[in-house]
Formats: structure tokens, C-alpha cells, sequence
């Protein structure tokens, strides 16, 4: 039996904590369902910088180019704020984005029952929540050229950052969007700021035109200000949210607070070819890292996303997500998510825990 080739980038921080229990958990699933992996682990972010002095080495990126998926935990840190943007743990993940062309990033929040009372709204506004924002990953004023500081002649400094997009760019992640919207409730939400940016009036033309090819699925249009109140006021009314690189990464950040912590919140990064880097949405956390506190619901949740998108085995994802949420039912929660009544635990008793259910222990 062959087995799948994962590559396991822990990085900095709680990455190292939580990236463990979602191998382990990738593990269970696979031993219970007859599918094995081989894992390789490799340096990026903090500690990379830290051993040869680049936050992505070519080793690891070589690595993830020969393997059919990986695993990333979270990079940087306050040790590493010292060093040039170009040598900052952050530039590992950008990296790893532009290199392999990981162009649609996956960010779902779903909202699990025994939590509502974890969220910071009211139960009556989250309960059934189950939204996933599909945002551009390799384009926008993240990769935008011309871009950096430059001193003016009196003195003071001017600052540059060019959002950028191409018709191919935007419409290919508007079909992904509606691709995905079609196997959920068929409803295609676009998320820009077209009464200001050219760049938004073009990714609104694009996206129309796309809305189109699908008239089964519904689109919608929406300043990027209005989602983010409507995310707090009504997001129940999203299905899929479909934006690009700086609107996405807000708003998917802002709806993983619906669910009661950033540590429920996980990711696919995907490419063309069917490759997936998965991770958790959450930092590196230093103000508890090594004390067993971190939550690795999201990094174990990042390993059902690659059971489905990468391996197309909906069972395994559905498995692992089914463990997920008895472990919630029987009342654990690492710090994040503890309310009074419910069992604390850490994060290596929660990765317990979830193993045990996805092997089907009782």
C-alpha cells in the first residue's frame, strides 16, 4: 500500500504544540480507514531563521514541492522582530503561498453546538453557524509591486503598497467560490469596495461574469465595511464569502471570533495541482507557549480539510470531524474555550481525546 506524503512544518510558537496532535490525529484516521502516510518534517519561520538564517529554507520548500500535502502549525515571534522584513519567520508562509501558487485559501466557521455559550454574541446570532470565506492567497497588496520606503528629500519617508489583481487572477478564485457553494447552500457572497478601489470595480465586473456560468448558485455583492458588520450582526447570512488577499484575511479572522476562539478556526491553502498546505488560522501564541494550553481544534480540524480536499475522502474528513465534536459534546475545552461547568484540559488531553474518538474508542 502506498502511502501519502506529507510534509509537517511545525514552525514557532504553540505551531510546534498543536502540530502534533493534528498529525496524530491524520494518523488515527488513516489507520482506522486503511490509509497510510509518511511524514517529514522540516524548519520554517522563527526557527528556521534561527538554524541557516532564512525563514524558508529551499530544503522545505523542496519538500513540499515532492509531497502531497502539508501540515503548518504558525511562524514568528517578538525574538524575531528585530530582523529585515526579507529574513522575518512571517515571509516563510507568504513564501510557501507564492512559491507553489497556493492561490485559494479555505478559511470555514462552522459553529459546534456545546459552544454557542463560548462565543462572545448571542447564542440566537451564532447558533448554526456555518460559513467558510474562500480568499485570493497569492495576489492583492500582499505581493503587489511597486511597493516599499523610500526617503523624500525632506526628509521624511513615504511608505508604497500596490493592490493588484488580473481578470485570470480574480476569476479563477470567484469559480472555486462557486464551485464549493454549489455542494453547500448555493449562495455566493463578493466581498470588495467597488464605490472606491478600480481594483474592486474590476473583481466586480470579473465576478459577475462568473455569477453567470452558475445560475443555480446566488451572488451577491457587498462592501467590505458592510461584511464586517453584517458578520457580527447577521452571520447566519452567509454561505460562502468570496474575497481577496487583505478583505479575506479580516474577515476571516473577525468570523473566527463567532465561534468562540481563533483556535477553532482552521485553513487549506490550494493549488492547481491538488496540493494543500493546511493550518491552523491562530498565531504563534508566545504568551502560553510550553505551558500546554493551546487548542489544537483548528489544527486538527486543518487535517479534515486535507482529507477532503486533498485526498477526496470525505470519510475520513467527516470521521475527524465527527470526533471533534463528541469530544465538545463530553464537555472538553482547552483555556480558550472553558466555561464554567465544562472540563479543562490541555492541549496534548484534548489531542488525546480526539484520538480516542476518531479510532472509535469509546
Amino acid at each position: 500500500m502506498s502511502a501519502y506524503k506529507v510534509a509537517v512544518l511545525p514552525g514557532d510558537g504553540i505551531g510546534q504544540e498543536v502540530t502534533v496532535q493534528s498529525r496524530r490525529v491524520l494518523e488515527a484516521a488513516g489507520g482506522r480507514f486503511g490509509v497510510a502516510f509518511r511524514f517529514t518534517e522540516a524548519l520554517c519561520g522563527g526557527a528556521a531563521c534561527d538554524a541557516v538564517g532564512e525563514p524558508l529554507p529551499r530544503e522545505t520548500l523542496d519538500l513540499c514541492r515532492a509531497s502531497d500535502a502539508g501540515l503548518f502549525g504558525a511562524v514568528g515571534g517578538p525574538k524575531w522582530d528585530g530582523l529585515p522584513k526579507e529574513k522575518r519567520p512571517e515571509q516563510a508562509i507568504l513564501g510557501l503561498r507564492k512559491s507553489l501558487n497556493l492561490f485559494a485559501n479555505l478559511r470555514p466557521a462552522v459553529m459546534f453546538g456545546p459552544l454557542v455559550d463560548a462565543s462572545s454574541l448571542k447564542p440566537e446570532v451564532v447558533r448554526g453557524l456555518d460559513l467558510l470565506v474562500v480568499r485570493e492567497g497569492v495576489g492583492d497588496i500582499y505581493f503587489g509591486q511597486p511597493r516599499g520606503i523610500e526617503r523624500l528629500p525632506d526628509g521624511n519617508e513615504r511608505a508604497v503598497d500596490t493592490m493588484v489583481y488580473t481578470t485570470p487572477e480574480i476569476r479563477r478564485i470567484l469559480k472555486v467560490g462557486f464551485e464549493l457553494a454549489r455542494v453547500r447552500r448555493k449562495r455566493v457572497c463578493s466581498v470588495d469596495k467597488e464605490n472606491v478601489l478600480d481594483n474592486s470595480r474590476l473583481w466586480r465586473r470579473v465576478a459577475t461574469g462568473v455569477g453567470r456560468e452558475y445560475p443555480d448558485v446566488e451572488l451577491s455583492h457587498m462592501y467590505v465595511d458592510n461584511a464586517a458588520m453584517q458578520l457580527i450582526r447577521n452571520p447566519l447570512h452567509f454561505d460562502v464569502i468570496v474575497t481577496g488577499n487583505m478583505f479575506g484575511d479580516i474577515l476571516s479572522d473577525a468570523a473566527s471570533m463567532l465561534t468562540g476562539s481563533i483556535g477553532m478556526l482552521a485553513s487549506a491553502n490550494l493549488n492547481e495541482t491538488g496540493f494543500g498546505l493546511y493550518e491552523p488560522v491562530h498565531g504563534t501564541a508566545p504568551d502560553i507557549m510550553g505551558q500546554d494550553k493551546a487548542n489544537p481544534i483548528a489544527a486538527v480540524m486543518s487535517t479534515a480539510m486535507l482529507c477532503r480536499y486533498t485526498l477526496k475522502r470525505a470519510d475520513m474528513a467527516d470521521a475527524i470531524e465527527a470526533a471533534v465534536a463528541r469530544a465538545l459534546e463530553e464537555g472538553y475545552r482547552t483555556p480558550d474555550i472553558f466555561t464554567p461547568g465544562t472540563k479543562r484540559v490541555g492541549c496534548k488531553e484534548m489531542g488525546d481525546r480526539i484520538v480516542q474518538c476518531v479510532g472509535g474508542s469509546k
